[in-house]
């Protein structure tokens, strides 16, 4: 079966667009479109790309590319190609929209859709490492309002990294660490943690179920600390706006849990339990 998603650098672009690092954005677009397709346990084929700027500037879009095709290469993807627009009555002269479309494919007795959920599975979370592709709005308005930070200021907490480099971090893709698992019968679902959060994204592939999950299993990322405690986000809102620490979630059968989350401690992922599906809920319920 083929898997097709499309997604867009969103309000990452305009972030990465202000000190100047156009690359980030191409790597972090197919990242994020390749795990859109792996909840499906699909596998990348090609990916398409559509560049529309308000005025050509050679460098700028050159810089894209080379992020989009540095980032099929390192997980074995075709670049087919794409369109470039320039559109001056559509964008504005410094501004730009970045869009990819990427096709994948998994045999059908492999699919992952859910279906196989059942009350008593339960929940591990691979970590993220940083904002990923969602939440900057909120993000630069903190930096910027009660951070009072710059593009090339000392992120607080990171050990010297800027502002930048912590705000750009690329998008992780879970491709290779999900791969020697797509074919197991465990493997009951996969929420590929984005807009929304937690409560937006898992019950996506619940069929109707709900979940449990304890907010406290997740391993704390400084960069959701500072921006949280600056910017006077309560708990809630902050869990809707970031992925708060988790990338991806997998829904697996409760007798397979700790051998799954064995291999993926010694294949080096640090994966954490979140929790259990349930059938009395709907959507997620906070354990804390």
């Amino acid at each position: 079966m083929l898997v097709a998603t499309a997604d867009g650098g969103g309000t990452k672009t305009p972030t990465a667009a202000a000190p100047g690092r156009y690359g980030s954005v191409g790597r972090d677009l197919v990242q994020h479109c390749i795990n859109d397709a792996l909840v499906q346990g699909a596998e990348p084929l090609f990916f398409l790309d559509y560049v529309g700027v308000g005025k050509l500037r050679p460098e700028r879009v050159a810089a894209l590319i080379v992020g989009l095709a540095e980032a099929c290469k390192d997980h074995g993807l075709t670049l087919l190609g794409g369109e470039t627009a320039e559109m001056p009555g559509v964008y504005p002269e410094e501004e730009f929209d970045l869009v990819g479309t990427l096709v994948g494919v998994v045999e059908r007795a492999h699919l992952i859709d859910g279906t196989k959920v059942v009350p008593g599975d339960r929940l591990i979370g691979l970590p993220s490492v940083g904002l990923h592709t969602n939440g900057y709005s909120l993000a630069r308005r903190i930096l910027d309002e009660r951070m009072r930070l710059g593009w090339d200021d000392a992120f607080p907490g990171a050990g010297g990294a800027s502002v930048a480099d912590v705000m750009l971090e690329p998008h992780r893709c879970y491709l290779e660490p999900l791969r020697p698992f797509l074919k197991d019968p465990a493997l009951h679902a996969l929420a590929h943690i984005t807009g929304g959060g937690v409560a937006g994204n898992l019950p996506r592939v619940l069929h109707g179920l709900g979940a449990r999950v304890s907010r406290a299993a997740v391993p704390p990322l400084n960069v959701f600390e500072q921006l949280v405690a600056a910017g006077g986000v309560e708990r809630d809102e902050a869990w809707r706006a970031f992925n708060m620490g988790v990338g991806m979630i997998l829904v697996v059968s409760a007798s397979e849990a700790g051998r799954l989350e064995a291999s993926l401690r010694a294949n080096g992922e640090a994966p954490f339990a979140m929790g259990e599906i349930c059938d009395q809920i709907d959507g997620v319920a906070w354990l804390d």
